[in-house]
């Protein structure tokens, strides 16, 4: 019986010609199939890095630095709410000669509270000297005096606000508004990943129920860079990683078969629309999770995985500071495994919760120093046993420092924008060595003062990354972490 004309089927609009379908098909799920395989085979990473095939088929992919360092990796301890430099790390004895007395000169609206301006007020804690630099370290670090000699010092940093959330924002970001990317999601753009089951860019905040950072998500965030380098940070509390098991009745091969269907579907779509940021990084999110599933338990397990000796170097044991010493042995073991950039946040949301010592700075840096001291020098000694500090960018400091003076009917300090103190070890700084100083009270970076903008310009430097040259297109004009600023603090590099 002959057939009917409109039986005939008729080709679905997204197809208009046979052509049209055999280009569609052998470009999107060939592509896809390719990708799958190299990626079983580990041939991904194989690629020489700064191949534009591997970028185009792997975000994360390693890229070659602009020029050689040691630095590879970066852990940084983020005291948030802002230590104070003259009770840490800038010892500063003209304080104890004029407590009590007004500072000359001060401008009220320095602090974030314009009505509480006190007196000068000498540091409550002790200061000697340790080490063959002779470095002055405050009496709450007995753990690091013990490791000035590996650090290097920038007493001179200065921000542009004494608020939280803009400070946060322009020490994570380089700019004080929301919505630029952070310093890891710049790092990971330039450099990509060691990592393929791993993220590039881990982020760990307060794990005793605190609060994050003001600000939030926006402190590691990739604002306009692809989302694929935004931070992926771990939980607080519970499950480090929100439904990384996989589900009890779906085995491997099913779970595979489900993704690499999900993958097709949406490379299709990503073929007719290549500019879409966010599908590109869906779709990457997508096999990191799968990935994960395997490798973030053995990496983040610290219960089994670390001999009693190593568990005992960092206090994983001891409640005061039992949390902080498991993230940061998390982080050596994140980077020992690939990872580019780890951040560890000391502190939850504000005032006595973090580092914001507003009304009792002895008790309030007392606390956070215990919780802190210890696993930080045990991260510095694991490194350089392992051999792993050559290759490690170690950062500490907050979003800004604090007053010399005390805030009224108290025995707090205030925010203070002109000075704090950050200091850096490993990943091919120069060791024991001082950079800038601040007036004789600690107020303001007088001698080689270092802004945010140079601050991030040396940590790109010591990764192998021009900051002038790290930049990407948006919104018609060129981006870069520095903006148009930015000098590299050459005195701090090996």
């Amino acid at each position: 019986m002959p057939r009917h004309p409109h039986w005939i089927a008729t080709p679905s609009a997204s197809f208009v010609s046979r052509r049209s379908f055999l280009e569609r098909a052998g470009a999107g799920f060939g592509l896809v199939a390719l990708t799958g395989l190299l990626e079983q085979q580990g041939l991904l990473a194989a690629m020489a890095p700064g191949d534009a095939v591997a970028r185009s088929l792997n975000a994360m992919a390693p890229q070659p630095p602009h020029f050689p360092v040691k630095a590879k990796s970066v852990i940084w301890l983020f005291m948030n709410g802002g230590q104070s430099q003259v009770d840490t790390w800038d010892y500063k004895p003209e304080l104890e000669k004029w407590h009590d007395k007004e500072i000359p000169g001060f401008d009220k609206n320095t602090g974030f509270f314009v009505d509480q301006v006190g007196p000068l007020m000498k540091s409550p804690f002790k200061f000697r000297q340790a080490g063959q630099s002779g470095t002055w370290v405050s009496e709450i670090f007995p753990h690091l005096a013990g490791h000035v000699d590996d650090m290097a010092f920038i007493h001179s940093c200065f921000t542009e606000t004494n608020n939280h959330s803009p400070a946060l924002f322009q020490i994570n970001t380089g700019s004080s508004r929301m919505g630029f990317p952070c310093v890891g999601s710049w790092v990971t753009y330039g450099l990509g990943s060691e990592s393929l089951d791993l993220p590039g860019f881990v982020v760990m905040y307060d794990t005793l129920g605190r609060g994050i950072p003001k600000g939030h998500s926006q402190n590691w965030g990739a604002g306009f860079l692809p989302g694929v380098y935004q931070g992926t940070a771990l939980n607080g509390q519970g499950t480090p990683i929100d439904n990384l098991n996989r589900l009890p009745d779906l085995d491997d091969p099913s779970q595979r078969a489900q993704l690499d269907y999900l993958r097709a579907l949406n490379q299709r779509e990503l073929t007719r629309n290549p500019n879409d940021a966010a599908l590109a990084a869906r779709i990457e999110s997508f096999e990191l999770a799968y990935r994960m599933q395997m490798a973030a338990p053995e990496a983040l397990d610290v219960e089994h995985g670390e001999t009693p000796a190593t568990r005992a170097l960092y206090g994983i044991d001891d409640p005061k500071c039992g949390h902080f010493a498991k993230q940061c042995l998390m982080a050596r073991r994140m980077v020992e495994r690939g990872v580019r950039f780890v951040q560890i946040y000391s502190g939850g949301m504000e005032n006595e919760r973090s580092w914001d010592g507003h009304s009792n700075i002895e008790q309030n840096h007392r606390g956070f120093a215990l919780e802190t001291d210890q696993p930080i020098a045990a991260l510095l000694t694991d490194l350089k046993a392992r051999g792993l500090l050559e290759s490690t960018l170690v950062i500490c400091c907050g979003e800004f420092g604090r007053l010399p003076i005390c805030q009224k009917g108290s025995t707090g300090r205030d925010h203070n924008p002109h000075a704090f103190t950050t200091w850096m070890a490993g990943g091919g700084t120069k060791p024991g060595v001082h950079h800038g100083a601040t007036d004789d009270f600690g107020h303001k970076a007088v001698v080689d003062r270092v802004s945010v903008n140079d601050l991030h310009a040396t940590i790109l430097a010591l990764l192998g990354l021009e900051h002038t040259k790290l930049t990407y297109r948006y919104n018609g004009r060129d981006f870069r972490l520095t903006d148009v600023a930015g000098e590299v603090v050459r005195q701090v590099i090996a």
